[in-house]
């Protein structure tokens, strides 16, 4: 017994280890393809591999859905309406350290994005 309790508590250090720190805000300044400067504050949750949080723009608030961690990669979908129609708009990213690298795809679009971590 004490055995298996040790091996599970190597286990969940060996995760939490290995998993980025991701948690927090980070705020990204960007432009998009049609050449507009634009600022995202991302705020995030993490609970073992999953990602939750907000996106905040000048569009408002938006609730992350979708979403993974993965060592330092993280991937999650963000809905927003767009004329009257809602896009799927899909971010995947690596994290290193303070600074996380984010491409960013909606319809035939994508583009890059860094975002940098918002002390508080």
């Amino acid at each position: 017994m004490r055995r298996a309790i040790l091996v599970l508590t190597a286990l969940m250090v060996a995760a939490a280890l290995v998993a980025a720190d991701v948690a927090g805000k980070w705020k990204a300044e960007f432009t998009t393809p049609d050449g507009q400067t634009r600022t995202s504050i991302f705020t995030f949750k993490v609970e073992g591999d999953k990602l939750t949080g907000t996106v905040s723009s000048p569009r408002g608030d938006a609730p992350i859905q979708e979403g993974k961690v993965s060592g330092d990669e993280i991937s999650f979908v963000v809905v927003r309406e767009f004329g009257g129609n809602e896009v799927r708009i899909h971010y995947k990213g690596k994290v290193s350290g303070d600074e996380l690298k984010l491409t960013v795809e909606f319809g035939e679009r994508s583009f890059e994005m860094t975002a940098k971590r918002v002390s508080e």
